[in-house]
């Protein structure tokens, strides 16, 4: 079964989580979403989602594809070495990797931004360049693994792409 993993914690952004869990679920995957702990994740503004497993309990092998969604979150995110784990386990799989808004910085974070294209949301653009990143002011950016995008109006943008790299990296899979 194809399976994608969002990790996020209290204050996402609602939009960034739902609209991405929603359309993955649309394309046939298994979601499961990850935090500090198996509990009820309260969004930024309205939602309420059910953790259902915690980054120390996630083998990385049994997933396809990582998002990260954006908010406040991240910031506590990137300081979780579980995270910071799973963020390089799926980089050094070449597995696709979404990260939208403020989820970049726990990409900054897993120290894999050297070299590689890459938008954010402009408040961690400096952020974004001082990893090394090639900054881009694009709705959507992919660079290897890596899928970015400024904010929750270029979702649209965002899931497209990650979605191609999902079905490109799927179908080798499948071949291998």
């Amino acid at each position: 079964m194809k399976r994608i993993l969002i990790i996020t914690a209290d204050m996402c952004d609602d939009s960034e989580l739902m609209y991405p869990y929603y359309r993955m679920l649309e394309e046939g995957y298994h979601v499961d979403i990850a935090s500090f702990e198996k509990t009820l994740i309260k969004a930024k503004y309205h939602f309420v989602v059910e953790a259902n497993i915690s980054v120390k309990e996630v083998v990385s092998d049994l997933y396809d594809g990582l998002l990260l969604p954006g908010g406040m979150a991240p910031e506590k995110l990137r300081q979780n070495s579980d995270v910071i784990r799973i963020v390089k386990d799926f980089y050094e799989m070449n597995k696709p990797i979404g990260a939208i808004c403020h989820g970049q910085q726990v990409l900054i974070s897993a120290n894999i931004m050297k070299n590689k294209n890459a938008t954010c949301y402009p408040g961690i653009k400096d952020d974004l360049i001082n990893a090394g990143a090639l900054y881009e002011d694009s709705e959507v950016v992919v660079s290897g693994c890596l899928v970015t995008s400024r904010r929750p109006e270029d979702l649209p943008a965002f899931i497209r792409e990650f979605l191609k790299l999902l079905k490109i990296t799927f179908n080798v899979s499948k071949e291998n």
